[in-house]
């Protein structure tokens, strides 16, 4: 007999799993690398969302996708160098299939050979908020998040090519479901921060970009890239991908059609984060709206609908401080008081994007980049971990590998699937107006000094220079603290 929306019933078995929530949970709040859980998600009706699947349930409705050049030049494919269509996911198919209907559609412009497309960031909430019923078809309690479903996830629709741009998430760590085709995640540690020259233009609140193209690397612009050190694994469907917090990724579709779903996971550290997040905002918008209008950098991300005002940014950095505060308090109370604190404290970050949202917060204030204060209990717990057939390492890059830049050895899901354990899964992770990035590291043969320097009196900084020196996540870092301190008294 058929399951819910004709949906095959789940294979005798498939509600045994390798983990109880529990367990997941643990090792989704403890684990510092990324990992990769299989044979977790077996009954979940999820699995059976294709883009056929998916184009039936939307029936006709439009969603917008990103389109960019197959090509790969030295420069990253920032949201502001894309192009973007309004089409329905039959239309996106035809296209992808090559079909003839498509050439009078929302995709004739753009040649499936030449480009892809990348319905991203799609909040199920809103893109099924007729179909409620849905959001049951997602279970993140079997990881240990009750309550947690469809309506906190975040729908992936790619073609092959598509890409998201190397980035960390400011927020929470990731949790990340391969349901149709693959997909190839390139991941660097948070210590690699300075090895991938980061970026806040374009700026968006919880995304710190890598002015590096982590697929196409240039050396003369960026050398201490070769520094990095890239963890490389191919997720299959019916595998999880565990992102932790400030792990740096980028993620291409390596099939015809890709379809994930996601959900960021809310830290605690997360709200030390929001008033760095809030500071860097207060000085990205107030020094890029000086600017000449007429400038032809596009810093403000697609995903941002308008720089605010200076007020309603000291607005929001009052009230990230004050959620800080009071939840440095509750924590402090809980520590006295347990029994009366709930140990269930789960709150959504699924809107990842611009979220303007505060909670709770440990005792003490860490930096954002300084994951080494982890260092001795990430030994220790690493030791802990359930490593085996159902959850597995993704592994730094093979030393003996390594010829030109962050190059990696990679696993295919397929090893991943049969319990590869022993391997070394290395490295894994468009056409409107280019964006004007001041990382263009050409500088003129009259302009360097005789010692191959550049010659001070004719070079020319940008306000993307000096905002790469102020907006630094170490900056920021520190500035937060010293606000916090200065609030404190």
């Amino acid at each position: 007999m058929a399951g819910p929306a004709g949906r095959p019933p789940p294979a005798p078995g498939a509600d045994v799993k390798p983990f109880t929530p529990e367990k997941a949970k643990e090792v989704v709040m403890s684990l510092q690398q990324p990992a990769v859980f299989c044979n977790m998600v077996d009954d979940w009706p999820a699995l059976q969302w294709n883009t056929k699947y998916l184009s039936a349930l939307l029936d006709g409705k439009t969603i917008q996708f990103r389109i960019g050049l197959k090509t790969m030049d030295l420069v990253p494919q920032f949201e502001t160098r894309c192009s973007y269509v309004e089409a329905t996911l039959q239309e996106f198919l035809a296209w992808s299939c090559g079909e003839p209907s498509c050439l009078s559609g929302p995709f004739s412009c753009y040649e499936y050979s030449k480009y892809w497309a990348y319905a991203d960031y799609k909040y199920i909430a809103r893109l099924f908020e007729d179909k409620a019923e849905v959001f049951q078809d997602i279970k993140w309690s079997d990881f240990g998040f009750p309550g947690r479903n469809g309506k906190e996830s975040t729908l992936w629709i790619g073609s092959e090519g598509a890409n998201t741009p190397c980035h960390l998430d400011s927020y929470g760590c990731n949790l990340v479901l391969q349901v149709q085709g693959r997909k190839r995640w390139h991941l660097f540690p948070p210590g690699d921060t300075s090895f991938l020259y980061p970026t806040r233009i374009p700026y968006e609140e919880s995304s710190i970009f890598s002015k590096v193209n982590v697929a196409n690397p240039d050396p003369k612009c960026f050398p201490e890239f070769r520094n990095a050190t890239a963890h490389v694994v191919t997720l299959g469907p019916g595998q999880v991908l565990l992102v932790p917090r400030h792990w740096w990724h980028y993620v291409e579709s390596i099939d015809p059609v890709t379809v994930s779903i996601n959900s960021w996971i809310e830290l605690d550290a997360d709200h030390e984060a929001r008033v760095e997040e809030a500071i860097t905002r207060t000085l990205v918008c107030a020094i890029k709206s000086a600017e000449n209008p007429s400038s032809a950098d596009l810093w403000l991300n697609p995903t941002e609908v308008e720089a605010t005002s200076h007020d309603i940014n000291l607005q929001y950095l009052n009230s990230a401080v004050s959620a800080y505060f009071k939840s440095r308090k509750a924590s402090v109370s809980e520590e006295a008081h347990p029994s009366s604190i709930s140990a269930e404290k789960m709150t959504s970050a699924s809107h990842k994007r611009r979220k303007r949202q505060v909670g709770t917060e440990p005792e003490g204030c860490k930096l954002l980049t300084h994951e080494a204060d982890f260092s001795t209990v990430k030994a220790e717990k690493l030791q802990k971990i359930p490593f085996g057939p159902h959850l597995i390492q993704v592994l730094p890059q093979s030393q003996e590998t390594s010829s030109k830049g962050a190059r990696a050895v990679e696993s295919d899901y397929r090893d991943l699937i049969h319990g590869n354990e022993g391997g070394h899964f290395g490295k894994l992770h468009c056409a409107r107006k280019q964006l004007v990035m001041s990382n263009d590291c050409e500088t003129p043969a009259n302009q360097m000094d005789s010692d191959g320097s550049p010659n001070a009196s004719q070079t020319t900084l940008s306000t993307n220079d000096l905002l790469d020196c102020l907006v630094n996540p170490r900056v920021i870092s520190l500035v937060a603290q010293l606000l916090l301190e200065r609030t404190r008294i």
